[in-house]
């Protein structure tokens, strides 16, 4: 099961995001997700973004320098779609003032196997 929040009333949801309706016709919504990934530890990373696959990618093929390319990070097992970055960006601060027990709860609650929610996504990434 993913979880896959949304947080914009006006928004309609579809399988990988939300759009607007403009003039009759849909339109793809700007979207910025939270999300927690992992690696084969357990340590988690939690971040924000306006491309989530683009994102989990980097992480993957440690692109990005730091905590994630240090612990391997390499798992996305959590995230949240928002309308708008404000909330996104409160919901991020809000999940990594967590203590640990909590943010595994909120994974386990979604994701209980742990499994690469990106699984897929990038063909044998």
């Amino acid at each position: 099961m993913l979880r896959f929040a949304q947080h914009d009333s006006k928004a309609l949801s579809t399988s990988m995001g939300e759009c607007s309706v403009t003039q009759g016709h849909p339109m793809p919504m700007k979207t910025y997700s939270v999300y927690i990934m992992t690696n084969n530890t357990r340590t988690l990373y939690t971040g924000v973004t306006s491309n989530l696959e683009k994102r989990v990618l980097q992480h993957k093929r440690k692109l990005l320098p730091g905590f994630t390319r240090e612990y391997n990070i390499n798992r996305l097992v959590y995230f949240e779609v928002f309308g708008d970055i404000r909330a996104a960006i409160q919901r991020e601060k809000q999940i990594k003032g967590w203590v640990r027990a909590k943010k595994v709860a909120l994974i386990v609650s979604a994701n209980p196997a742990w499994r690469d929610l990106s699984a897929g996504w990038h063909g044998n990434e």
